[in-house]
């Protein structure tokens, strides 16, 4: 079996698997080319900084004060059976199984149905904006599927956009809630873009990625769409 390449690790969290005590692993690779990107490092599939097993005797040390694992990336699922199996073998020490997804592998998602306990789910924009964004045309069509079906499976599941004003306005934002309300999704998220990078930082204002979070009209009809949401303005 190939080995899991893991390219980042935060040992403690309270907020990638909400109202758990978590660990994250961030696995390489990713089959998208966002434009706002934060972890571009992570995007080709190559020898990881970190030694599975180690991290793995790691866990175990830890099982019983942490309560989750969180597999994100890049995107998780990419390394497909290498990170399933992983996956098992985490879910085996007892602890909650997270997954941080862009939804792009339908079918490997339904793989990992009775090992993953909860999705974070990015629905990055409307489906006319998504090719812009992520640079795959079907990457829209995928994300919806995965959506669809992890819906029905009944398992914890937040879905979240980040509002990056070049390519999701307001209106985007509300489409994108009420997409995800009539799917049944229960627990939204929205969440400020931040620039990473300095050219990037000069194609937006202060203004335009904290329109979304000032505008008591817009978050009053998108809180009226699900049980929860979070406006993660940070």
């Amino acid at each position: 079996m190939k080995e899991l390449q893991i390219g980042g690790l935060v040992s403690f969290t309270t907020i990638d698997y909400p109202g758990k005590l978590a660990a994250v692993l961030f696995l390489k690779g990713c089959p998208l080319k966002c434009a706002y990107c934060s972890n571009s490092h992570l995007i080709a599939v190559e020898n990881g900084e970190y030694d599975p097993e180690k991290v793995f005797d790691w866990l175990k040390a830890r099982a019983g004060k942490l309560e989750g694992v969180v597999f994100s990336g890049g995107e998780a699922l990419m390394q497909a059976d290498t990170t399933i199996e992983y996956m098992k073998r985490v879910k085996e020490l007892g602890f909650a199984i997270g997954l941080h997804t862009n939804g792009f592998y339908p079918d490997l998602l339904r793989k990992v149905d009775g090992i993953v306990d909860w999705v974070g789910l990015d629905f990055k924009a409307t489906k006319q904006h998504y090719k812009d964004l992520t640079g795959i045309d079907i990457a829209y069509d995928r994300m919806i599927e995965s959506l669809q079906y992890w819906v029905s499976t009944g398992r914890g599941l937040e879905v979240r956009t980040t509002c990056d004003p070049r390519y999701v306005s307001k209106e985007d934002l509300l489409e994108i809630a009420k997409i995800a309300s009539g799917a049944s999704v229960k627990h939204f998220a929205v969440q400020k873009y931040t620039p990473y990078h300095e050219e990037e930082a000069a194609q937006t204002t202060p203004a335009d990625r904290e329109q979304f979070f000032n505008d008591d009209d817009l978050k009053k009809k998108i809180e009226s769409l699900f049980e929860s949401v979070i406006w993660r303005n940070n």
